[in-house]
This record gives structure tokens, sequence and C-alpha cells, in this order.
């Protein structure tokens, strides 16, 4: 009599290596919902029970509903393949979109609202921000139809390297900063996440690293008076999630959707773009996801966001090739679910960031922009890696464009007094610094860089033809103002949305060169 068969094991939805995952995910939202909770409060001038009564509760229902839907599509994948090491695509709130929607919408309607001497111009903001982010769901919903095509036409290394530009700017090197202004702790965490991450141990009694990490970090920085000794958390209270129908019908019918649109379709555009950078990341560490319903379900957590009060897109997160070589499958998605949603319905953000500082986990998240950077050499073939330095330079260039804005704003610049204005290029030049095309490059910069370095690697395969495309749609994009177009606000740079001619004729004579290459040149000795 024959045996029967084996069944298949099925992946849990808990792994150890999950809590490792749960705590640098979960650290990567907190950070996010702490930028929410201050830039509204202290920029935006809201209420705190408007922030911590309607925001945080709306954008709980978006993190919980992306959060356990990419965790189920994890259980699915792993259940049709027969494999164990799954990993659920990560999920949250986005920063460049959050930055977006604070100093590129909601902060202009306050400031209209204000001048015309509206009765409360925090909540005229607030409607102009949920507005946002319900277009910015609708559209990303839209693109999800055509978004797999878009995927396929486009090399690996201009997906992947295009991430790590994010990754390498607005994560690794600020985390790097924060390490080295806090020795005493950073280099301790850093050397455990080096030891059980690149190191490959583990230690005794099968402790998660990231939990040593965390613990030591929480230890060391409260006993050396990094953490906030003796600051007392805000008293914490239950706030349920609201329907924002009213306020949403409110900002419809006063025109913020034609007003804002420049802002809101590239924010959208941007978000579909890296959503499906981080799909193409996934796939290349082996979790193959269909791209049309993660995007979906992507577009209806930012809709949802908005439907319930939350002024902030959510979106498909940077980092899944980290948290999988954590170990982390479907759980560390529903624990940062679960996690973010309580911080945010029960008031207690406060309190969580003044038990927990950032130091103690920040080399974790500091890790997984190493690994994402990373991954864009190892994933692409060799011969192909200036091109991926190619794309990694314009993130590295918007991420120094920042940088350069922050400084200004320290300095006292970007108030009503001083704002920002083309006189700061001639400055910046006398320095030797070309400000302007950091400013250029900054905006539209996951185009420019898809775009960069799909160009080269189709010129390193003499694909000359598809490398002339790829450079006329960089004209096609900087024409109508979504690539390198800015103008100057109040206390930064934003997208223009006008021609851009200068770069438009750059592209295009770029694009001239390659199609005739083919018949002005010849292999080189040695190289064909």
């Amino acid at each position: 009599m024959l045996d029967a068969p084996v069944p298949a094991r099925r992946m849990p939805w808990f792994v150890r290596g999950d809590i490792d995952g749960f705590f640098g995910l979960a650290l990567d939202n907190l950070i996010q919902l702490l930028l929410v909770d201050a830039l509204c409060r202290f920029v935006l001038g809201f209420p705190a029970e408007l922030v911590r009564g309607r925001i945080l509760p709306g954008a709980a229902v978006s993190l919980l509903v992306g959060n356990v839907f990419y965790a189920w599509q994890a259980k699915r994948l792993a259940a049709r393949t027969g494999r164990l090491d799954v990993c659920a695509l990560p999920y949250g709130i986005n920063t460049v979109s959050l930055f977006g929607h604070v100093f590129l919408v909601m902060l202009p309607a306050r400031a209209v609202a204000q001048a015309a001497g509206a009765s409360d111009p925090a909540r005229v903001a607030w409607e102009a921000g949920l507005l946002a982010t319900l277009a910015s769901g609708v559209i990303e919903f839209v693109a999800a139809f055509v978004a797999e095509r878009v995927r396929r036409a486009t090399p690996r290394a201009a997906l992947l390297s295009t991430l790590s530009g994010i990754a390498l700017g607005f994560i690794s090197l600020g985390f790097l900063f924060r390490t080295f202004a806090r020795p005493e702790v950073g280099f301790v965490t850093l050397g455990v996440v080096s030891l059980t991450y690149f190191g490959r141990v583990r230690f005794r009694g099968r402790i998660p690293g990231g939990l040593v990490a965390v613990a030591l970090g929480t230890l060391l920085a409260w006993a050396l008076g990094v953490a906030p000794v003796g600051a007392r958390p805000e008293d914490a209270h239950f706030s349920p999630p609201i329907p924002a129908l009213e306020p949403l019908w409110s900002a419809f019918t006063s025109g913020h959707l034609v007003t804002y649109l420049s802002v809101i379709i590239p924010m959208a555009l941007f978000n579909v773009i890296g959503s499906l950078q981080n799909i193409e990341s996934a796939e290349a560490a082996g979790d193959g996801y269909d791209t049309r319903t993660s995007l979906m379900v992507n577009g209806i957590g930012s809709v949802a966001a908005a439907l319930f009060g939350s002024a902030f897109p959510t979106t498909i997160y940077i980092g899944h090739p980290g948290w999988k070589a954590l170990g982390a499958r479907a759980g560390y998605s529903v624990l940062n679910g679960v996690f973010a949603s309580l911080i945010c319905l029960s008031g207690t953000l406060a309190f969580i960031t003044w038990a927990v500082p950032v130091e103690a986990g920040m080399a974790i998240v500091l890790w997984i922009g190493i690994v994402i950077s990373a991954q864009a050499f190892q994933a692409t073939p060799a011969a192909h890696a200036p091109a991926v330095v190619m794309g990694i330079l314009p993130g590295i260039a918007a991420w120094g464009a920042m940088l350069a804005k922050a400084g200004l704003r320290a300095a006292g610049m970007g108030e009503p007094g001083r704002p920002f204005s083309a006189s700061i290029l001639g400055a910046f030049e006398r320095a030797d610094v070309w400000i302007h095309g950091a400013f250029a490059l900054e905006q539209g910069f996951i185009f420019t860089a898809m775009i960069l370095a799909a160009a080269t690697v189709h010129v390193i395969e003499r694909r000359f033809a598809r490398a002339s495309a790829w450079c006329l749609a960089g004209a096609a994009l900087s024409a109508v103002g979504l690539m390198h177009s800015y103008r100057f606000t109040m206390s930064d740079t934003a997208l223009k949305l006008a021609p851009a001619w200068p770069w438009a004729a750059g592209y295009a004579f770029l694009g001239v060169l390659f199609l005739v290459a083919r018949f002005i040149t010849e292999p080189s000795e040695g190289h064909g």
C-alpha cells in the first residue's frame, strides 16, 4: 500500500522573525505619526483635538486596512507556492507625501483662509488635505489597471536604483547623522544590529536581535539622559474614527480640488511609481505579488484615510528585502497595523515616544536603508552597475536639496519677513553650490531617476533606440511640468507644473543623439 502524500507545510501567521520586523517597521511608522502630530500642531496650528481626535484615528483606519490585507496577501502567496519564506509588503504613510500635503496643500490653504478672514483657517486647511488625500487614492486606484505594463517595460536597474537613492538619502543618511550625534547609544545599537543581521548570529536564548537593540538602546538613552527624563506624557484617551463626509463635501464645493490639482496629480503619480518600485523590489527578493491588486488596495487605503479624517495618503512602503532578511513573514505586518492603530486611537502617541526614544531603534531603520541600497546592485546584472549609480544620484540630490532648505529655515529664513526667493541661488553659486540644479532635480526626482537609469541600461546594452525613447519621455514630462519645473513658496520649493523648457530641450537633444548613435559610432576595441 502506498503512503499517503505528506501535505505541504503552511506558513504560520507569526514566526520569530516577525518580532524583529515589527520593531523596525513600527518604529518607521511611529516616526511618520510623530511628524504628522508635530507638523499639524506646530506648523499648521491645528488644535490637539483635531489632530488626535480626527486625523490620527483616520490614519489608524488606513494603516489597519492595508497592513492586514498585505499580511493576508503574503499568506495566500505562501499557500500557492508552498514556500515558508514569503514576506508581506510593508505599508505606511509616505514621507514625501506627508511633507507635500503639509507644505504644498494645507499650509497655503490656511494662509489664504487667514488672509480672507476665515473664522477657522485650521479647518479650511484640514479640508484641503482631506480632499488631496481622497483624490490621491482615487488616482492610485485607477493607475493600478495600467501599472503592470509600466513595470514590465522598465529595466529592473531603473526601478531598484530609484529606491536606493531614496533609501540612502531619506533613510540611511538621516539616521547615520543621528547615530553619530548620539554615539553612546547609536554605536551600541548599531553593533547589535550588525552582529545579528550582517553577521547572521543570534543571542543565546534565541532573543530577537531587534528586541535586544531596542531594549538596550532605551536603557542607555534613559541612563545617559538622552531620553526626555522628567517629561510628562500627555493624558491619553480613546478617540474612535469618525466619518468625514461633511468636511470632504465642504472642501469639494470650496474649489480646493482645482486649486491644488497641480500638487495632487504629481504626488499621486509619485506614489504609484514608488509603489511599483517596491513591488519590483519584493519580486527581486523572491516574492512576486500581483501588481494590480496591490496597487488597488494601496489606493483604497488612502481613500479610507480621507473618508475617516486623515489628511495623509498611505502607500506600499520601502524596505521589503530588509524585512524579509530579518525573517519577517506575515505577522510583522499585522502587528504593525494593530500597534499603529492602537496608538492612534488611544492617544498614547506622546507616551510611546516619551518611553522609547527614537535612538533606541534607529540602527534597525539604518540597516534597512543599507539593505535596500545593496539590493539594487545584487539583483541586477553586474554590467548594469553604472545605471544603478545613475539612478541613485537624483534621490540623494533631492535629499540634499531638502537638507539645504532645512538649513535655511534653521537660519531664520522662510518667515513672512524673509521668504524664500530666487535671490538665494546667487548666494549658493558664489559658494560653488549649484543649488538651482538641486532644486530642479528635486521636482519629479523619481521620474528622473527612472529615466536616467533606464536610458543608461539601454546604452550599455547598445539598444540605442530604446535609450532614445526614455529620453524623449523625459522631454515630454519636462514639457508638461512634471519634472524639474519649480517655484519658491514662502518656506520651500514646489512643483510649478509649467513647462521646464531648458530641461525638455536637453532630454530631446539626448534622445536625438542616442537615436543616431548607431549611424555615427562603432564598437570600441575590446568592447564589441
